[in-house]
């Protein structure tokens, strides 16, 4: 009797997979037919050859007109509602972001975990494949690791790839409320402070303690138009945005009184939907994390195939700064890669016996050392908070500072009086075209004062961060295949303008932070290095002596 029950209950299996798999071919194929013809009318449909020979463009049978018809005049009082996936976001896929949460939030390991999970994601439908991301980016991960990317890194990618159009007929709306599939922390915080987005409903995940499961809640992924009658019950928002190629998308705006559709074609070859930097509704001056580009699959398999050359390319061009003459650093760092330019020519020498003072910019660890090479003379670098591997690898003198400004004036002083210096006022680095608040302390040292404009470019890895290892910012600077450095150095600062000629400290401090943000088309700002460090690693950034 057991035997025969066994036998009976494979056919029932291969029944129902059978079963599953014609009711989501047919449900699918009959919904795209369906819109095909509500949209162009069967008759019609059958009498026009041009219609049929383009049947293959799926945004030629939207049910929904383009959202580039949609009139954002008068709706103030009205309530948007739409997905960030597809419809604020020019990028139809969301792999590149649960990416960016493994790789920051988590480890290189998780980071090549989930790329090597890539061809199973393309056989998988949605749903499966969103839950697959989930649990290989979420997995283990730390709750607090999760806020710092959603605070730090994701914000700068999502403005970047943000649909221009869908920016402003979001703003147009007096209501905003975001429903999609993804996991609601991934997107909640962008949405809120840059967007300024009601509610945000997304996909719960399961936590336990401090950590992320890998698993979503018992109330399973979000299904959007089921979400949004739950929330609005019988009421209907006005405005419904949504992707012209989304099931989901075309289920949830059918329950608004107008919608409207993105095409994934005029998102991603219309340059009129590219988010301008100028347009941002926040300034981007700050973000956090080591990678400097979109990590879509192909990008991300391109940086796994670089790694092992670009750090032993980071070794050869650490050796031959630190090791070589300046002339034949110079040589062999172009020769591997390093862009170098250098505009302006060296000061004369001091007339009153002390050395100059260079104020540079400060774009990563490396400024003082670009500059000493570029030079072609030895400088002694002072700064606020260094590594001891950073130190030790220096090929300059680097002398630390306390943040008391007495002692700190009297230290350079000294170092002063033994020759050139350098010093970064901002106290810390930026990596957008902004500059922050000048400390006027170096004003008050010195009469000679040469500004000197600093710029870097990078393509792979960023040389700067807030919350990981900054003795690894060198690394992973020269880690980049075509790492760029640019050093201006200007003129000195006419004596009339320093403090000798009648100046206060925090003048010559602020006439020296516009001249170099004029000679850098960079944008002055009064932000500060705490400011830096609440916003990015939640704390002042400052470390204190162990005793």
């Amino acid at each position: 009797m057991t035997a025969s029950v066994k036998t009976m209950e494979f056919p029932m299996v291969l029944l129902r997979l059978a079963d599953w798999f014609l009711y989501q071919f047919l449900a699918n194929s009959c919904y795209r037919a369906a819109m095909k013809i509500k949209n162009h009318g069967f008759t019609f449909f059958l009498k026009n050859p041009s219609i049929r020979s383009t049947s293959s463009s799926s945004s030629s049978f939207s049910l929904y007109p383009s959202l580039t018809k949609c009139n954002l005049h008068g709706r103030k009082y009205q309530t948007l509602v739409c997905d960030i996936h597809g419809s604020l976001l020019r990028s139809h896929s969301f792999f590149p972001y649960f990416m960016l949460v493994a790789f920051e939030g988590g480890s290189i390991f998780r980071a090549f975990l989930l790329l090597l999970s890539c061809p199973f994601l393309w056989i998988l439908d949605y749903e499966l494949k969103l839950r697959a991301m989930i649990f290989l980016t979420f997995c283990g991960l730390r709750l607090k690791d999760m806020e710092s990317v959603s605070r730090a890194v994701l914000p700068k990618f999502y403005l970047e790839n943000l649909n221009f159009h869908a920016y402003e007929a979001v703003c147009s709306a007096g209501s905003k409320v975001v429903f999609t599939s993804v996991p609601r922390v991934m997107v909640e915080g962008f949405l809120k402070e840059y967007l300024s987005v009601d509610s945000v409903v997304g996909t719960e995940l399961h936590t336990k303690g401090k950590f992320f499961t890998g698993l979503v809640s018992s109330s399973g992924l979000l299904v959007k138009h089921r979400a949004l009658k739950e929330v609005f019950g019988e009421k209907r928002p006005d405005v419904g945005l949504g992707s012209s190629s989304s099931l989901h998308d075309h289920l949830l705006i059918s329950l608004c009184k107008e919608a409207y559709v993105v095409s994934k074609e005029e998102a991603k070859c219309n340059p009129s939907s590219v988010m301008p930097r100028d347009k941002y509704p926040k300034p981007l001056v700050f973000h956090d994390g080591r990678l400097a580009f979109l990590p879509t699959p192909f990008a991300t398999l391109s940086m796994f195939t670089w790694l092992p050359i670009g750090i032993l390319l980071a070794v050869f061009r650490l050796f031959v700064g630190i090791c070589l003459p300046y002339n034949l650093a110079i040589l062999l760092g172009i020769t591997s890669g390093v862009n170098l330019k250098v505009k302006g020519s060296p000061p004369m020498k001091s007339q009153n016996g002390k050395g100059v003072l260079y104020v540079c910019t400060h774009r990563t660890l490396l400024d003082p050392v670009f500059l000493s090479t570029s030079l072609g003379k030895p400088l002694t670098a002072v700064t606020y908070s260094l590594s001891k591997m950073s130190e030790i690898l220096a090929p300059i003198r680097t002398v630390r500072l306390t943040r008391d400004r007495k002692r700190d004036g009297e230290t350079m002083q000294k170092l002063l009086s033994e020759g050139d210096l350098v010093v970064c006022p901002e106290g810390t680095t930026c990596r957008e075209p902004y500059l922050l608040r000048f400390s006027s302390l170096f004003a008050e040292l010195a009469d000679e004062i040469v500004p000197v404009a600093m710029n870097t470019n990078v393509t792979m890895f960023y040389g700067t961060t807030a919350s990981g290892l900054k003795c690894l910012d060198p690394i992973f600077f020269l880690m980049n295949p075509r790492p760029s450095y640019s050093v201006e150095i200007l003129g000195k600062v006419p004596r009339e303008l320093t403090c000798a000629g009648g100046k206060s400290s925090h003048e010559v401090a602020n006439y020296i932070q516009k001249e170099l943000a004029m000679a850098l088309g960079f944008e002055c700002t009064t932000l500060t290095r705490r400011d830096k460090y609440l916003m990015l690693a939640g704390n002042e950034g400052v470390v204190q002596e162990k005793r």
